[in-house]
């Protein structure tokens, strides 16, 4: 999950380097560094640091690094740990540089082989290896540059996107894709490479998106794409980025920013996509509606909180469409002998759409007689939306922040939607989905709202500051939601958190419960009630601190042992979505209090491109 930038021009390309390396960061930020060919192209300059990429660009700027011809890297450690020694570039004999997402898994036997062959290795990445493999295939200059890449990259098992600079052939960079993104920025008289379009907003808005196993030559004015023995024209894109999302703005962190952008994002998602009465199924393909006519259960695949989605869109699906849902982690699917139900819709749910255990699910799935495979993705020119039959997107904007907010709410909102799309089919009537449509169609306000608990959550957050543990309750729909809320605590506060369904407590986890644990519940005005409230004298019996957040129309009393946040009134349906925010809320405030970078949680990354 690293971020990758290449570039070749007619002026010093190092700023051009250093910004996108800056856009790149929510990849990961253990450690950045850049490699540039001299002004007169003959030698490899390259300059590394650990930690954050303000720390390289600072460096850069007293070392006043130049150059036409560069490429850069900023890094989430997998293999050897975040030191200048193990960041990118990695060279080889002075004259290759290369910088490398993925993992090679056959590294050590690749290692053994180079050490064999008179190769010094100065580093404990499996990255190196590459440059290795790439210069022995030179073969002293009888393969070009091109060539050689294309003959080592036969040699690598695992996944990786790379770039590869050679002071002998100054005037290119190649690239090869396998199992990681990359995308070739076109310009005039002057070319770029990058892990994400965002990283080359400043310089193009046109794009090329490599496909699986493509190989590229990038010069001045010229792109070749291989696929194999074979030339091929790959597209330009245009992309629009929205500069904003790459700002601040007058928020203190990208989380918070993100957290408020809800109401948009929402509205966004469903424009175009709900009319006062129904929902439009068009918006989710052009044969979304023949494959819906078939579709007779759902198998949901997604990680991390999108996973916690997908959880949620089971509850929707069953109980809204009465259709049967499995949901599994992308992760694990895949090594599980399945047994696929005839008339099986397969989706996806992944912010970025680059997530490899995500992509590995879907191409296993292909495998199988599923009926036809959706994502759910916000990227629409990602690899899983690319390789999946047809897509719906959610319209959130680009997502900084590593704890992830607005993607997964405009996530449920899309699942919800695809539930009522696919009940039309068993038992829902126009006049329900009339209701329901009506009740979604105020949910932006109805997050506005929920965002005016800022300030309460926020004094609350102090009691946090001292806590090492913390439990969320929840029951039925809500339990993914405490589970959301629990991992947006643990992910930037560092406080271990675990999510229990609250109906479990007796069977083992209210021996965790005394005075010195928050116990956290969501507790919407549903069903469900009169057991959760059960649940919860069971915590205060035992002396635990209570914090509830309840809808305002329970009237939820606070007291010594429990402190309860009224939450806006709403639908039923809609309680998931609503009662996310203020849980989001706390994580931040209380990783506030706590003094944790939360845009920058350590050991994390935004985009999960390895397995």
């Amino acid at each position: 999950m690293c971020g990758i930038v290449g570039a070749i021009a007619e002026r010093n390309v190092s700023g051009i380097l250093l910004e996108g390396l800056r856009r790149l960061e929510y990849r990961g930020y253990d450690s950045a560094g850049i490699a540039l060919l001299n002004d007169s192209g003959e030698k490899i300059k390259d300059l590394k640091t650990v930690g954050q990429v303000k720390k390289l660009i600072k460096s850069a700027s007293k070392a006043k690094l130049r150059g036409a011809l560069g490429i850069a890297h900023t890094r989430w450690a997998t293999h050897g740990k975040p030191t200048v020694s193990n960041a990118h570039p990695h060279n080889s004999q002075k004259q290759i540089a290369i910088v490398h997402n993925g993992i090679i898994e056959n590294h050590e036997v690749l290692r053994d082989k180079l050490i064999e062959d008179g190769y010094v290795f100065k580093t404990q990445t499996d990255s190196e290896t590459i440059a290795h493999l790439i210069h022995r295939a030179r073969d002293h200059g009888k393969r070009s540059l091109l060539e050689a890449t294309k003959r080592a990259i036969k040699k690598l098992q695992g996944a990786y996107g790379i770039c590869v600079i050679d002071n002998t052939e100054p005037d290119q960079i190649v690239v090869a894709r396998s199992g990681s993104p990359l995308v070739i920025g076109v310009g005039i008289g002057e070319n770029f490479v990058a892990s994400d379009p965002l990283a080359l907003g400043q310089v193009t808005d046109r794009f090329i998106y490599l496909e699986e196993g493509d190989v590229a030559r990038i010069t001045l004015d010229d792109i070749e794409v291989w696929h194999g023995t074979r030339k091929v024209n790959r597209k330009v894109t245009k992309v629009q980025a929205r500069s904003k999302d790459a700002e601040k703005g007058e928020f203190k962190h990208f989380m918070l920013k993100e957290i408020h952008e809800q109401p948009r994002a929402i509205k966004d998602t469903l424009d175009g996509r709900i009319s006062d009465k129904k929902v439009f199924e068009q918006a989710f393909g052009v044969n979304a509606s023949a494959v819906f006519d078939k579709a007779k259960s759902i198998q949901v695949v997604a990680c991390g909180t999108s996973f916690h989605a997908g959880q949620v869109a089971k509850y929707w699906l069953e109980s809204v469409a009465r259709i049967p849902c499995q949901v599994d982690i992308a992760s694990d699917y895949r090594y599980r002998d399945i047994i696929v139900r005839p008339d099986t819709l397969f989706v996806t749910i992944s912010q970025s759409g680059e997530t490899a255990d995500t992509i590995a699910a879907l191409r296993y799935a292909k495998k199988q007689k599923y009926l036809a495979s959706l994502a759910i993705c916000n990227v629409a020119t990602s690899s899983l939306v690319r390789e999946s039959d047809f897509c719906a997107l959610t319209m959130a904007g680009q997502e900084i922040g590593v704890a992830s907010t607005k993607a997964f709410t405009t996530q449920l909102v899309v699942l919800l939607l695809l539930s009522i799309v696919l009940a039309r089919r068993t038992s829902l009537k126009a006049s329900e989905e009339a209701r329901l449509v009506k009740q979604i169609a105020k949910l932006p306000k109805l997050i506005e709202k929920t965002l005016t608990l800022s300030k309460e959550i926020k004094r609350i957050s102090r009691q946090f500051s001292d806590k090492e543990h913390s439990l969320f309750l929840g029951r039925g729909i809500e339990y993914p939601i405490a589970k959301e809320g629990a991992l947006k605590l643990k992910e930037i506060s560092y406080i271990h958190a675990e999510a229990y369904p609250a109906g479990e407590l007796k069977h083992g986890p209210l021996a965790l419960v005394d005075s010195k644990m928050p116990v956290i519940a969501v507790a919407p005005n549903n069903d469900l009630l009169s057991k959760l409230k059960a649940n919860l004298s069971e915590v205060s019996a035992r002396g635990g601190k209570l914090y509830v957040f309840a809808d305002e129309s329970i009237k939820f009393e606070s007291d010594r042992s429990c402190k309860v946040i009224n939450v806006p009134n709403c639908p039923d349906i809609l309680d998931p979505i609503v009662f996310t925010v203020p849980l989001q809320l706390l994580s931040y405030h209380v990783a506030m209090m706590k003094g944790t970078d939360v845009d920058h949680p350590r050991n994390l990354a935004k985009s999960v491109t390895v397995e």
